[in-house]
């Protein structure tokens, strides 16, 4: 997109001539703005095209059901049939040599016919392209509309002249008692043009796929439940806090929390798990997921533009319009390219006209036409967005939503991935691993005893010691005069009988006996990384509970393909040193460094790029945020919080450490054919050319007419295209 240029309808950029995008992710409210996806610095509040590169603009805000690229996709697609349908008689007049029949009509009257034929398809079939250009020169900044505005330009207003006054031009220039007019090349190359722009628009069109299929999954209504009555409303209706019905089978429309009721949830759209996740009062659900049998009553938390589904939304809409580094040089290639052709055209009509055959003036301006259609920079326009569009909608298909084209392209690049411990390589959620009763108590009675007293609390390893007893389907007890000591643990009491869940030293300072074997276990424990929590019952030890946060089940799997890949692991941890290397060691990691605080994460990273390593930094929480934002490419797990992702450039929603190496092998996927693309372009370009101006005549007396100048350049902008798209198809992660 092109900032700073805004409209409230579709259009072409006025700086670079795209067409200006909108932005799928928002409703709209008010006037929508336009802006150029080569050029974000342009917006504004109406249709038109980019003043830069003479694209249309598109809407940056409009209506996700209605997307405004159709609008243009069908004024160009009606203007090429229109021209086409002209175009075709003009050709069969100019073959009049061939064709029996027309041959016998009159040269005049066959040059009027063309005139008639070939007007509306250069000045009205053509006419955005003429806007365009005019818009480049305004605000100089020569583009291709440019070139193929002079291009057409010419050959029609030379073919206009030869017509209506052909006494102004030498008699030499006459063949067989008639002017050489060039109507078709103008009507041909206007038709080529708008083939390509059809082409292209259903190319960007498709590359939003994407998008559109991430839209479809939220529900147009909302069942709500205000003042005793239940009403279908619209989905812009629902606010924050309402209470809504989900029945079985629905979509769930916003994001929310469940208040009654239960079910079983297809969440596939976001983890990309096939097993619908149970859902009771308490739990989350997610705008887009599909219910299951069940029914429940869900409360609104976040509505709009605030949904995940939204938030996935507008992320891969920004990054698609976003330009990679490398478009640079496409830029800074285009900045003096367009002005050089157009001296090179120059210089060809006055080299023809001074040393050409007869005609010279035909000559010379056919072959000065066929310079400024062959050099148009169309390809070298395309190459870099269009796989940029491609690579970032693959990349949500998978799983994984780009911020920018710059974290694309700096992936590819990456050499050290460092990476969080809890919640990235870990599941986050602690669980009880180890339970060790004294004699008189068994395991239960341990479990029991402790998850009736944190029952109360809301320390986050107490939710872990009451979920292991749930799961054992153990009766908790009701405790009274429960008390929270901080830094130590808790207490309280049932059946008259005190309890004590907390530390040891908690225990020891209610003049409870640690026996020493207990107390070696526990230490040995703690040096593997287990957190230990000690339980009293009465005046007696009752044991100890020892809990871990486990390996994610696809963490070996991912660091293996990582390592593949040639990365390096780092590990950077705030947890004990113990269970940072229990990690490290268990997946495979290559350095392991614990006990670091948010600060410490960032200096660290900041000490590798000081190295010359190009580091991505993998992380969920807010404590990980400063390090994301201090590594080239921060990478956030989908799962983790919304500071993380926001400071991150690429954030996996899955969660999953797997999907790390499909964002490496994606991003040199890109960068391979924006490179491909590029250097296609500049050699099309810089051997067309030449040969367009005449470079081979004298040797071989081959010349390039308009016509073909124009179909060779339809085919290379088509080249990059197909070559963009071949990224829809990109499979699993390779090491090259």
């Amino acid at each position: 997109m092109c900032p700073g240029v805004e409209s409230d309808s579709p259009g072409t950029c006025p700086k670079c001539g795209m067409a200006l995008e909108r932005n799928p992710a928002h409703r709209p409210a008010g006037k929508a703005i336009y802006t150029c996806p080569m050029h974000p610095e342009v917006r504004q509040d109406h249709p038109g095209s980019c003043p830069k590169c003479g694209m249309a603009l598109e809407s940056v805000v409009s209506e996700p059901e209605e997307p405004e690229e159709n609008a243009e996709l069908q004024n160009m697609t009606r203007r090429f049939w229109i021209a086409a349908g002209l175009t075709v008689p003009l050709l069969v007049l100019t073959m009049g040599a061939i064709l029996p029949g027309i041959s016998s009509i009159p040269p005049l009257v066959s040059g009027w016919f063309q005139w008639a034929l070939g007007t509306p398809v250069a000045l009205w079939a053509g006419a955005p392209f003429f806007v365009r250009a005019y818009h480049s020169i305004l605000h100089r900044s020569l583009n291709m509309f440019t070139l193929i505005a002079l291009g057409t330009g010419a050959a029609y207003a030379f073919s206009l002249v030869a017509l209506a006054a052909p006494g102004l031009l030498p008699r030499s220039l006459a063949t067989g008692g008639a002017p050489p007019l060039y109507f078709e090349a103008a009507a041909v190359i206007t038709t080529l043009v708008l083939l390509g722009q059809v082409i292209e628009f259903k190319a960007r069109a498709g590359t939003g796929a994407a998008i559109r299929a991430l839209l479809n999954l939220a529900p147009k209504t909302a069942r709500r439940l205000r003042n005793g009555t239940e009403e279908e409303v619209s989905l812009d209706a629902v606010e924050a806090g309402d209470i809504l019905r989900v029945r079985p089978g629905e979509k769930v429309p916003v994001d929310g929390r469940v208040t009654e009721g239960g079910s079983s949830v297809d969440e596939s759209m976001l983890t990309g798990e096939p097993v619908p996740v149970a859902k009771g009062p308490e739990g989350t659900v997610a705008a887009g997921t599909i219910n299951g049998s069940g029914s429940f009553l869900m409360r609104a938390e976040k509505v709009g533009g605030e949904t995940l589904l939204a938030q996935i939304v507008q992320m891969v809409a920004q990054a698609q319009r976003s330009r990679a580094p490398i478009q640079r040089l496409a830029d800074a290639v285009s900045a003096w390219f367009v002005p050089a052709v157009i001296a090179v055209a120059v210089l060809t009509f006055f080299v023809w006209l001074r040393f050409g055959p007869a005609p010279a003036l035909g000559y010379a301006l056919m072959n000065a036409v066929a310079v400024l259609i062959i050099a148009c920079p169309c390809a070298l326009g395309l190459a870099t967005p269009m796989a940029v569009m491609v690579g970032v909608g693959r990349g949500a298909l998978s799983g994984v939503l780009i911020k920018d084209a710059e974290a694309l392209e700096i992936l590819e690049k990456v050499d050290t991935l460092v990476i969080d411990k809890t919640g990235t390589l870990t599941e986050g959620r602690p669980m009880v691993a180890t339970i060790q009763a004294s004699p008189g108590f068994s395991e239960d009675q341990v479990l029991a005893t402790a998850a009736s007293l944190e029952a109360s609390s809301e320390h986050p390893l107490a939710g872990a010691v009451v979920r292991a007893a749930r799961d054992r389907a153990l009766a908790l007890q009701p405790v009274e005069r429960f008390e929270a000591i901080s830094g130590m643990g808790v207490r309280g009491a049932a059946d008259g009988r005190p309890m004590l869940v907390g530390r040891a030293a908690l225990l020891k300072g209610a003049g409870i006996t640690l026996d020493q074997p207990f107390l070696d276990e526990a230490e040995r424990l703690e040096q593997e990384g287990h957190t230990v929590i000690w339980i009293g019952a009465g005046n007696s030890l009752a044991g100890f509970v020892a809990l871990t946060d486990p390996v994610k089940k696809t963490t070996p799997d991912a660091v293996a393909s990582l390592h593949r890949l040639g990365l390096r692991l780092v590990m950077l941890s705030g947890d004990n040193r113990g269970a940072a290397e229990r990690v490290g060691k268990t997946v495979g990691i290559d350095e392991v460094v614990a006990q670091v605080s948010p600060k410490d994460k960032q200096d660290r990273i900041a000490a590798l790029r000081s190295q010359g390593r190009v580091v991505a930094m993998a992380g969920d929480g807010v404590n990980d945020a400063p390090a994301l934002a201090a590594a080239d490419v921060g990478i956030a797990m989908g799962t983790g919080t919304d500071v993380a992702m926001h400071s991150a450039g690429i954030t996996l929603v899955k969660g999953d450490l797997r999907a790390i190496a499909t964002a490496i092998a994606l991003s040199r996927a890109t960068m391979r054919a924006i490179r491909q693309n590029l250097l296609f372009a500049f050699l099309y370009n810089g051997l067309g050319v030449p040969i367009a101006a005449g470079a081979l005549y004298p040797a071989f007396g081959l010349l390039l007419s308009p016509m073909i100048a124009s179909a060779a350049m339809a085919l290379s902008s088509l080249s990059v295209v197909g070559n963009s798209l071949r990224l829809r198809r990109a499979g699993k992660p390779s090491a090259t």
